[in-house]
C-alpha cells in the first residue's frame, strides 16, 4: 500500500483487512483505537483498492473491445462449424442460433455501452487535464463574468431611473413583498401530468455515477481533517474528491447566510430557484398581468457552477477552500459540488446526508454498488434514532396554529382551492394534537393547566386513531408542505406582521449549531430549564420564528411504520410546556436500505466495543446476512508499559467502592473520592482528568467538598476546571486548562498542574484530546449506566426484549444498558492517549468493572494490561511507580 511513511505493523493489518472486506463486497466492523492513524489507513487502504478496481475494470474493457474487433474479421470465415446439425435445439428448446444470436446481441450492446462510457470518460479527463494545465481558460471565465456584473449593473440603474419617472401605476396590487409571501397555485401527483421532464434541460446532469467511496464523519471539523489528510497522502494529487456539506456551511450569499438557522436558510435558497424557474415562465406570458419581479440568486448560475466542479475535481480542497473558490467565481459552492458528485472518486460528507434518506436524494448521491465508509461511528445507532426523531411543545403547536389561521385570514380572497384545503388539514391537525396534550389550540396555552400530568407512550397507530386524524393522508400533507414551501411563506407573513421581528435575529451564536438536528436543539434548550429565566424569554420567542418548520418534521416522522416506532406524550405544567415526540425505536429500518444498496460498507471508530450492538441492532435487524459481516480490531502503538490501567476496588480507608444511585450520594463514598484523588494528585504530574456519571452529581461533590475542606487541600497541588454546561464555554476552559498545566511544568513549584472534572456523555468525553501533560491521569469514578427511569429508554428495552433473542441468557434489555455504560466508558477513557509516545494512568473506581462480563468489553488494548487491585495500597505503589518512569524520561 502506498503510504506517506514507514506505516505501523498494525496500520498495515487494518489496510489488508479493509482491502479484502471490500473486494469481497462485506460489511466490516473496524476498530483501531485514536492514536493510530486510522484515517490514514482508511484513505490509503480504501483508495488502493479503489485504484486496483478501475484498473480491472479498464483491461476487462480493453479485453471486451478487443474481442469486438477481432470478431469484425472472424466473420468472413464461412459458418459452417457443425455441418451435420443444421438446427439442432439446445435445453430450453430454443435453435442455436437464437440462442447464439441473443448473446451476440447483448455482447455488442455491452460493447457500445463501453464505448459510450469510454468516450464519456475521455471527455471528461480531456477537460480536467485542460483546466489543470490552461491557467489563460481561468482568467478569461473570471474576466468575462466581471463584465457581466458591471452590465447587470447599468441595466439595473437605468430601470431604477425609469421606473421612477414613471411613477408605477398602482393597482391592488399587494407590494412587491408581500406578493412573494402568496402561496402559489399547487397541484398535487395526481394531477400532474408528466412534464417534469422539462426543468432538467441538460443531458449533463445525467451523468454517470462512477464507483465511488463515500466517507462520512460526525462534524464538519472531522471532515476537514479527514480531507488534510488525503492531501498529505500518496492520493492527493490525482483523486477526484468532493466535499459536501449543509448550506449552512456552504451559502456563499450573504443576505442568505444571515438568516441564521439553517431550516431559513433551506428555505430561502428553496425558494430562489423556484423564482429561478418562474422567471423562464414568466417571461414567455409577458402578456398577462406582468408579475413581481421576484429575487433569485446571483451564485446559482448553471455556467458558474459547471466552472466551479471541474476545479473541485482538478484538485483536492475542504469545505473553507470550496467556499473560498465559491465567493471568487461567483458560483454557488451547495450546488456546484453537487454536480461533481457523479464523477467524484471520494465523496467527504456528514453522517446525516448519507443516513437521511430523503436527504441523500435530494443531494443527488446514488448508493447503488458503491462503497460507504462510516467514521467515528461509535454512536450511529443513536444518531440514527437522533435524525429521525422529532419533538414538538404545546406552545408551538397553539403558536403555529395562530399564526396559519392569520394567513389564512389575510390571503383567503387570493388562495386557490387546493391551497385552501390543505392549509384547513393543516389547521386540524394542529388543534388535534394539542387537544391530545389535553389543551385548547385557541387559549394561551401558558396559561391552560394539564389536568393528568406524567407521560404517556402510544404506538403511532393508537396516537393517530386516538387524536381522531387517522383519516388524513399524512403523506399528502407531509408533500404538500415541501412543495408549497409554506413554512417559509408563513416565516415571511411573521416577520412582516407579528410581534418582535427583532428576536430573529437575534441569539445568532445559538444558532451555529450544524446539520438537521440545527432546530431540534434549539428546541432541547428548553428542556433543561434551570437557566435564569430571562433569556429563556428571549430563547421563546426565537423559537418560535416558524414554528411550522419544526412541525413538519414530526409529521413525516408520523408516516413511519407502526411497529418501529411511539409516540410520547409528555404532560406538563401548561398545555405550553408540554409536548408531542417521535421517538424511533428500529434504527435498523433506515439503514437498511443503505446496506442493501452498497457494494461494502464499513463502520470505523477508534472505540467500537462492545460490538455487538452494531451486529444485533443494527445489521441483523436489517436483514444483513452474519457471513456478510467482518470484524477488525487492533491494539494501540504504544509500547505495554505506557500505559498502566488500573480497576480499584476500594479507597484508602476501606471503604469499598460501589457507586449506584444509592450509595453514591452518601457522604462516606464522596469523602472517599475526594481521598483518592488527593492522594493520586499529589504523585500523578500534570494534568489529571476526573470522569463523574452526570452534572448534577459533578455539582453535589463539589459542593460536599468544599464543606469538608477537600477543595482547598486539592487546590493546593492542582487548579481546579469544571466542565461548563454551556457549549460555548468549553473552549475557553480547556485553554485556561492547557495554560495552567504547561505554566505549572516550567514554574516547578508547589502546583503541580490542574484538575478538570468532567461529566461522561458531556462535551469533554468525546472529539476532545487530553493528549501528554493534558492527561496523565484519567478516573472514571463510578460506572455511568444512563437513567433507567426515562420513559424513552424504557420503551427501548421493552421493544428490544420483545423483538430480540437471549444472548448467553441474559435479557437483551439488561444488555442495552450495560453496552451504553462501557460505550460511556471507552469513549471517556480512550482520550488519554493520542499517539506513539504518549503514556498515562487510567483509573476504574468501581469493584463491578472487574465483573467478567464488564469487563470484556472494555477496549482489547486496555483490558489486556489492566490490574485489578482490591486495596488502595498497592494500587498507589504502581501509580508511584509510574511517577518515578515520568521522571526519568524528562
Amino acid at each position: 500500500f502506498p503510504f506517506p511513511y514507514t506505516p505501523y505493523l498494525i496500520q498495515e493489518r487494518f489496510m489488508a483487512a479493509l482491502y479484502g472486506a471490500l473486494e469481497a463486497g462485506r460489511v466490516g466492523i473496524f476498530e483501531s483505537p485514536t492514536g493510530t492513524g486510522k484515517s490514514l489507513s482508511l484513505i490509503c487502504g480504501a483508495l488502493s483498492w479503489l485504484r486496483d478496481f478501475e484498473e480491472k475494470k479498464r483491461q476487462e474493457e480493453a479485453r471486451l473491445l478487443a474481442l469486438e474487433e477481432s470478431g469484425q474479421e472472424g466473420k468472413k470465415q464461412p459458418a459452417s462449424a457443425e455441418p451435420g446439425h443444421p438446427d439442432s435445439t439446445d435445453t430450453a428448446g430454443e435453435p442455436d442460433w437464437i440462442t447464439a444470436f441473443v448473446q451476440k446481441k447483448e455482447e455488442r450492446d455491452m460493447v457500445d455501452r463501453l464505448k459510450e462510457e469510454q468516450i464519456r470518460r475521455k471527455k471528461r479527463e480531456d477537460r480536467l487535464e485542460k483546466i489543470r494545465h490552461n491557467v489563460q481558460l481561468k482568467y478569461a471565465a473570471k474576466r468575462k463574468r466581471s463584465e457581466e456584473d458591471e452590465t447587470k449593473r447599468l441595466l439595473q440603474l437605468s430601470k431604477e431611473v425609469l421606473s421612477e419617472g414613471a411613477g408605477m401605476d398602482v393597482l391592488e396590487q399587494l407590494d412587491h413583498n408581500e406578493e412573494e409571501l402568496i402561496l402559489a397555485e399547487y397541484e398535487s401527483d395526481e394531477e400532474k401530468k408528466v412534464v417534469s421532464g422539462l426543468e432538467e434541460d441538460d443531458d449533463d446532469l445525467e451523468e454517470e455515477h462512477v464507483t465511488k467511496i463515500y466517507y462520512c464523519s460526525r462534524t464538519h471539523s472531522q471532515l476537514s481533517q479527514f480531507v488534510r489528510e488525503v492531501q498529505k497522502s500518496p492520493f492527493g494529487k490525482d483523486t477526484r474528491l468532493v466535499s459536501l456539506g449543509s448550506r449552512q456551511n456552504l451559502c456563499v450569499n450573504e443576505e442568505v447566510r444571515r438568516l441564521g438557522a439553517l431550516q431559513l436558510i433551506n428555505d430561502r435558497c428553496m425558494e430562489m430557484q423556484k423564482n429561478k424557474h418562474e422567471k423562464k415562465t414568466d417571461e414567455e406570458n409577458e402578456g398577462k398581468k406582468r408579475r413581481v419581479s421576484r429575487t433569485v440568486c446571483p451564485f446559482y448560475s448553471y455556467e458558474q457552477m459547471q466552472f466551479l466542479r471541474d476545479e473541485v475535481l482538478v484538485e483536492v480542497k475542504d469545505i473553507e477552500q470550496l467556499v473560498t473558490l465559491g465567493r471568487e467565481t461567483k458560483a454557488c459552492p451547495y450546488y456546484g459540488s453537487r454536480y461533481a458528485i457523479p464523477a467524484a472518486q471520494l465523496v467527504v460528507l456528514p453522517y446525516q446526508m448519507l443516513l437521511h434518506e430523503p436527504t441523500r436524494s435530494a443531494a443527488g448521491i446514488k448508493l447503488k454498488d458503491q462503497v460507504v465508509i462510516i467514521d467515528e461511528a461509535h454512536n450511529l445507532i443513536d444518531t440514527i434514532t437522533c435524525i429521525h426523531s422529532a419533538e414538538v411543545t404545546g406552545s408551538q403547536l397553539c403558536c403555529a396554529h395562530s399564526q396559519l389561521l392569520q394567513y389564512m385570514e389575510r390571503y383567503r380572497k387570493r388562495l386557490k382551492a387546493k391551497n385552501l384545503m390543505y392549509i384547513k388539514q393543516i389547521l386540524y391537525l394542529l388543534e388535534r394534537f394539542v387537544a391530545m396534550l389535553g389543551g385548547n389550540v385557541n387559549q394561551n396555552p401558558n396559561c391552560q393547566a394539564v389536568s393528568q400530568t406524567g407521560t404517556v407512550l402510544k404506538s403511532i397507530n393508537d396516537f393517530l386513531f386516538q387524536s381522531q386524524i387517522d383519516n388524513i393522508n399524512l403523506f399528502k400533507v407531509q408533500r404538500y408542505c415541501e412543495k408549497s414551501l409554506i413554512s417559509r411563506k408563513l416565516f415571511g407573513f411573521v416577520e412582516r406582521y407579528g410581534g418582535p421581528a427583532a428576536a430573529v435575529k437575534t441569539n445568532k451564536e445559538n444558532q451555529k449549531l450544524a446539520g438537521l438536528q440545527n432546530f431540534l436543539l434549539t428546541l432541547q434548550k428548553g428542556s433543561d430549564k434551570e437557566g435564569d429565566p430571562p433569556v429563556e424569554a428571549e430563547n421563546d420567542q426565537l423559537r418560535t420564528a416558524s414554528p411550522l418548520m419544526q412541525i413538519e418534521g414530526f409529521l413525516s416522522a408520523l408516516t413511519n411504520a407502526n411497529q418501529d416506532g411511539r409516540v410520547i406524550l409528555n404532560r406538563q405544567g401548561t398545555v405550553g410546556q408540554s409536548s408531542l415526540k417521535f421517538l424511533l425505536l428500529n434504527p435498523a429500518v433506515h439503514f437498511a436500505k443503505v446496506v442493501e444498496e452498497c457494494r461494502a460498507v464499513i463502520i470505523a471508530g477508534g472505540t467500537m466495543q462492545p460490538v455487538a450492538d452494531f451486529r444485533e441492532q443494527l445489521l441483523s435487524c436489517a436483514g444483513v446476512d452474519p457471513a456478510r459481516v467482518v470484524e477488525f480490531s487492533c491494539g494501540h502503538v504504544i509500547p505495554p508499559e505506557n500505559i498502566l490501567p488500573i480497576i480499584l476496588c476500594s479507597g484508602p480507608s476501606n471503604q469499598q467502592l460501589e457507586f449506584t444511585y444509592q450509595t453514591r450520594d452518601l457522604p462516606q463514598m464522596m469523602d472517599e473520592t475526594g481521598r483518592i484523588l488527593c492522594n493520586l494528585c499529589n504523585v500523578v504530574p500534570g494534568g489529571v482528568v476526573c470522569f463523574l456519571p452526570s452534572y448534577e452529581y459533578e455539582k453535589q461533590v463539589y459542593v460536599h467538598w468544599e464543606k469538608t475542606g477537600l477543595l482547598a487541600r486539592l487546590a493546593t497541588k492542582k487548579k481546579i476546571f469544571q466542565e461548563p454546561k454551556k457549549a460555548n464555554q468549553v473552549e475557553q476552559v480547556l485553554v485556561e486548562y492547557a495554560k495552567c498545566i504547561k505554566r505549572c511544568s516550567q514554574a516547578g513549584g508547589q502546583m503541580t498542574g490542574a484538575l478538570l472534572l468532567s461529566v461522561v456523555g458531556g462535551k469533554m468525553s468525546e472529539g476532545i484530546n487530553f493528549s501528554d501533560d493534558l492527561g496523565r491521569c484519567v478516573i472514571m469514578v463510578g460506572m455511568p449506566y444512563p437513567n433507567i427511569k426515562s420513559p424513552e429508554l424504557q420503551e427501548k428495552m421493552t421493544w428490544l426484549d420483545k423483538t430480540m433473542p437471549r444472548a448467553a441468557g441474559q435479557a437483551p434489555s439488561r444488555v442495552l444498558i450495560e453496552n451504553l455504560c462501557m460505550k460511556a466508558v471507552n469513549q471517556s477513557i480512550g482520550r488519554a492517549i493520542r499517539h506513539q509516545k504518549d503514556f498515562a494512568s487510567i483509573l476504574l473506581l468501581d469493584h463491578r468493572y472487574a465483573r467478567p462480563a464488564i469487563f470484556n468489553k472494555l477496549p482489547q488494548w486496555i483490558r489486556e494490561r489492566t490490574q485489578v487491585k482490591p486495596a488502595f495500597g498497592s494500587a498507589f505503589a504502581e501509580l508511584r511507580k509510574v511517577r518515578t518512569f515520568i521522571l526519568h524520561t524528562a
